[in-house]
């Protein structure tokens, strides 16, 4: 049987996957962690936005502008683990290869437990999407 683990313990876990990835297109490799879930629902939150509908009522709408460099930004690390990027160098990282950003980005979703689901979800491209009224604004 496992080990139940105590209240201390649970806080005292601070070890997040991370995984080095080839870049190519950069003449090198980077290292990607997994996001923390504190990040993870601030990143999925940075994907919506409220708009006034046309019925004058809030709606939420998927705001996928520059989504991968957002991604990039939190996840790539030093090796002692430390962020490179801050959450405004997204901008600029969005400028880059977009087939560096993807391998980037595939990986963090791995490491994090992001599936396909969850991203199309998030995009309002599923079907077994929330509702609008799930979420809070």
């Amino acid at each position: 049987m496992s080990k139940i683990l105590s209240r201390e313990q649970i806080l005292q876990q601070v070890t997040l996957k991370r995984e080095e990835v080839e870049i190519p297109e950069w003449g090198g490799s980077v290292l990607v962690r997994e996001l923390t879930a504190a990040e993870r629902d601030s990143y999925e939150n940075s994907l919506l936005e409220t708009k006034k509908g046309l019925n004058g009522k809030p709606e939420i709408r998927p705001n996928l502008k520059n989504v991968k460099a957002k991604m990039a930004s939190i996840v790539l690390i030093d090796e002692a683990g430390n962020r490179l990027f801050k959450d405004a160098d997204a901008l600029q990282l969005g400028n880059l290869s977009a087939s560096a950003l993807n391998r980037i980005v595939d990986v963090a979703e791995r490491l994090s437990g992001l599936t396909k689901k969850d991203v199309e979800e998030l995009e309002g491209n599923s079907e077994s999407g929330q509702d609008e009224d799930s979420f809070s604004s």
